[in-house]
């Protein structure tokens, strides 16, 4: 499927108002649930789930959506999708309870189990990074100008970007095989597009994430000049598996 220009503006302005939706929430005293599987949820979530939702059915009423706030869809009914879209309506809501800023809203296209199109927004900073297959990848400021990422390909001293909520002994070994780098710790899919837009070289998760946690941040990687691998396989990530969590990966730039 290829989305035309004013497709991307419009799926665009859903990031945003999910995110406008996100920070009106952020700056209240909201209440935190933990889920099934230990992971926070907030208004916030729910929220910005409900406008995404809403916003691609009106648009694209005949593509499916997986949301990480949505219901649980058997994997009978996926595996039959050759394209959906793939949605995670706030990435690190622990950073948002936290209140660091380093919390985004994920819109990927799927389409035969890779992703052609990603949005991530992060409201706090008001950056948006965006890609789609063959078009680049891009970064806008507040609405202003787009501006085209690329990755970095220094040699010099490495600059690793890991998760600031989710550190583990097999990423502080994986560090330890370079002498000469620089840490970068951050929160969200903002780890992926600090490499694309070159300010990290590499991103190693060992620990685990789901499908919507990753899908567009590697759109924008990819499209950016850089390589989001499975570990233990060197292929490409891939998505609508049986089981939603990912295998550990490495990004590149």
């Amino acid at each position: 499927m290829n989305l035309s220009e004013n497709d991307i503006l419009k799926i665009n302005d859903i990031v945003y108002n999910a995110g406008k939706a996100i920070l009106d929430i952020y700056d209240t005293s909201f209440e935190v649930e933990i889920k099934s599987d230990k992971s926070p949820l907030t208004q916030a979530d729910k929220k910005a789930h409900t406008i995404i939702e809403s916003g691609l059915e009106s648009l694209f009423p005949n593509i499916p959506i997986l949301s990480e706030e949505g219901r649980d869809i058997n994997y009978l009914e996926r595996k039959k999708w050759d394209t959906f879209w793939l949605v995670d309506p706030l990435d690190g809501t622990k950073e948002f309870v936290k209140r660091n800023g380093e919390f985004t809203v994920n819109i990927a296209l799927i389409e035969n189990r890779y992703p052609v199109f990603g949005s991530v927004y992060a409201p706090y900073t008001k950056q948006l990074f965006w890609a789609s297959k063959g078009l680049g990848a891009w970064k806008i400021f507040d609405k202003n100008e787009k501006q085209k990422i690329c990755v970095s390909k220094s040699t010099s001293k490495k600059r690793i970007v890991i998760s600031r909520s989710h550190p583990n002994e097999k990423v502080s070994e994986f560090i330890n095989q370079y002498q000469e780098h620089k840490l970068i710790r951050m929160g969200s899919s903002l780890k992926l597009c600090c490499i694309a837009e070159g300010k990290a070289d590499i991103y190693p998760r060992l620990g685990p994430t789901s499908e919507w946690d990753i899908g567009a941040a590697q759109c924008i990687v990819e499209e950016a000049g850089g390589t989001v691998l499975e570990y233990n396989s060197n292929q490409r990530l891939s998505y609508n598996k049986e089981n939603i969590l990912n295998p550990f990966f490495i990004v590149r730039g």
